[in-house]
């Protein structure tokens, strides 16, 4: 027996915006019965079944364990100017092992990466 994943559900304080950051940052569609009590964003490329938004009462922390990696359609840095218009953050930029890439956060401080794109140099290779 195995398990499938399904959807990923994020904790946030403020489920309005989140939600609204993620599905604007991701082009997914903003369920209209989201509201304070809970949020759900659609990827209309049916490649997930989507995210969920869960209230929690206590604020983020610490480092998250888990994060979102983003490829742009084109450049690095055009993709960070988006998000940053969204209402991301830029937390550092990292060049290792003949990559690189954008840390940043959401407006809520979680972590998540923009990855280099294929204006960056980027030919498809899933792990680089």
């Amino acid at each position: 027996m195995t398990a499938t994943f399904t959807t990923l559900m994020l904790d946030c304080g403020d489920v309005i915006k989140v939600s609204g950051f993620w599905a604007a940052a991701l082009s997914w569609e903003l369920d209209p019965d989201t509201d304070e009590t809970g949020g759900f964003i659609s990827d209309l490329s049916g490649r997930t079944d989507g995210m969920h938004f869960q209230p929690v009462p206590e604020p983020k922390t610490a480092k998250n364990r888990l994060h979102f990696d983003l490829r742009p359609t084109g450049s690095m840095q055009e993709e960070v100017e988006r998000l940053q218009g969204l209402g991301a953050t830029v937390r550092g930029f990292v060049e290792a092992e003949g990559s690189f890439w954008t840390q940043m956060r959401d407006p809520e401080g979680n972590e998540f990466c923009v990855l280099r794109g294929p204006d960056d140099g980027w030919e498809g290779d899933a792990h680089d």
